[in-house]
């Protein structure tokens, strides 16, 4: 036994090579025998539960609005029906720390159990495209041999219904798909409406079916193994404490063949390969953690199964950290999880915080850039803005601004007052008038609250521009352009100009 163990860590020639190309640089097509199991009964149902999900989420409205919306293209989004602008970005940003975080903290304790058990590229390939081929063209061996065969009536037809359901299948998903992109109702609006006016849209599906059937239909586990990049940071994140799906070679060596027999030195590994067999990646979990492996738990029921018909314990392939395999120790809370626990949190709670203290409304006040101040024929000073209103809620807002001086008086231009749509933005202009004693110097700073249904909404601050205190007139100053100058080159040219 003891011999079988040194000799199981002595050999690392699996890690020359990686089982999706041959010593050619062609890629190896795998043929999956069909698994089963209880493990892959309860993958079965967290996938029906997760394609329903899938497909009522962008169905759901909380408040007129979409419970997730991700319009990239019109920068709309909306979760959990709630409306977020691009001025929100920096709550994403939180978001994706936190998730990339989460993956980090999720990884090193379980690690890839979130590629094998929820991941959608794994529960399409797997529990639908997969079982639709095993429906069609049978289990692995049937499968090959229906490949190598000529092309004939059987050939033809077995083909071209496994190819029209996966297109057809794909179609659905693009749909799916795009209805978390701009909607239901616009989804709807494509599929009702005449074509010629929605040409746009009616690609975008066709180019999201074409490549999500190329991707199911071809490229498959490649998308694990090349394309995600999940698979190359759990090489750095994994360490002997991570619990993956691990293969007890302390108990497993040395492998011989299955015999009614006393093996003496034999381990309860009797080499039949089937947690070979039915890997999606191809790979031999006894060689270790390796980077195809996506935690998928196929050699694990595949395993249990061979354990129970020659009557041994199961778990010789089960969820297991290499440190508790080694040492036979139950897996301890380490440093390094406590440590990512508490950035999460920490990065959990200012996120919280930022969404609830997050306001419905928002406004940005500038003053006009290359426009001086201008003195009104009662002596009052006034400067103009421009104004941006966002407003996040799901109601129409009449928004009037109050400045909370004596005197002060604010005049929006072209309109009567400063209406905002729901879930819109809003650009307007005011002239701002105070009296020439509420300006303590030639730059001032001055608050604009919005109010609205009796409530403030908002306070901004912006700058006013006032003639210097040194010179005193009452001469209006006409108004005069001065495109591309700072606000300090205008306050400079200002006190010149008085002078």
């Amino acid at each position: 036994m003891a011999g079988g163990v040194e000799a199981y860590y002595e050999d690392e020639s699996f890690r020359d090579h990686v089982s999706h190309i041959d010593q050619e640089g062609k890629r190896v097509w795998f043929y999956p025998k069909k698994p089963s199991g209880r493990l892959y009964h309860w993958r079965t149902l967290l996938s029906i539960g997760f394609l329903l999900v899938l497909v009522t989420l962008p169905l759901i409205q909380v408040n007129g609005l979409p419970l997730f919306l991700f319009n990239i293209v019109e920068r709309k989004f909306v979760l959990f029906g709630v409306r977020f602008w691009p001025q929100d970005f920096f709550l994403f940003v939180m978001g994706m720390l936190i998730f990339i975080v989460f993956v980090a903290l999720f990884t090193v304790v379980y690690g890839r159990v979130f590629c094998g058990w929820i991941c959608p590229q794994t529960i399409f390939m797997e529990m639908v495209f997969r079982k639709i081929e095993y429906w069609i063209e049978g289990d692995a061996s049937h499968q090959k041999a229906l490949n190598k065969m000529p092309w004939n009536a059987e050939k033809t037809k077995k083909k071209a219904l496994k190819h029209g359901i996966f297109f057809f299948l794909s179609f659905l998903i693009a749909n799916v798909f795009l209805s978390y992109i701009i909607g239901v109702d616009a989804l709807y609006r494509i599929i009702t409406e005449p074509l010629s006016e929605h040409i746009s849209g009616f690609v975008a599906i066709l180019l999201f079916s074409g490549v999500f059937f190329f991707i199911y239909a071809w490229f498959r586990e490649q998308a694990c193994l090349v394309v995600c990049p999940y698979g190359r940071m759990q090489g750095v994140l994994l360490d002997q404490h991570s619990i993956v799906v691990a293969y007890d070679h302390r108990r497993g060596e040395q492998r011989a063949r299955f015999s009614k027999e006393a093996r003496p030195g034999a381990g309860d590994c009797i080499d039949c390969h089937e947690c070979v067999r039915v890997c999606p990646t191809g790979i031999d979990i006894r060689n270790g953690t390796q980077l195809e492996c996506t935690n998928c738990t196929a050699c694990i029921d595949a395993c249990d199964t061979i354990m129970e018909k020659i009557n041994k314990p199961r778990g010789l392939i089960r969820y297991a950290s290499e440190y508790t395999i080694r040492t036979g120790r139950k897996l301890g809370w380490t440093n390094r999880m406590k440590l990512y626990t508490g950035i999460l949190v920490v990065l959990v709670g200012l996120e919280s915080f930022l969404l609830v203290t997050r306001t419905d409304v928002e406004a940005t006040i500038i003053r006009t850039r290359g426009v001086l101040f201008n003195t009104e024929p009662d002596g009052r000073i006034s400067n103009l803005y421009n104004i941006k209103i966002i407003n996040k809620t799901s109601h129409d807002l009449e928004v009037e601004l109050r400045v909370p001086i004596a005197g002060a008086e604010v005049r929006t231009i072209g309109r009567h007052g400063l209406m905002v749509k729901a879930d819109s933005l809003l650009d307007g202009e005011f002239f701002l008038l105070l009296p020439p004693g509420a300006l303590e110097q030639q730059k001032n700073k001055i608050p604009v609250e919005l109010w609205a249904r009796g409530q403030r909404l908002a306070t901004e601050t912006t700058t006013f521009l006032g003639p210097s205190r040194r010179v005193v007139t009452s001469a209006p100053v006409v108004p005069q352009v001065k495109a591309g100058h700072s606000d300090e080159q205008e306050d400079h040219e200002t006190e010149n100009d008085n002078h």
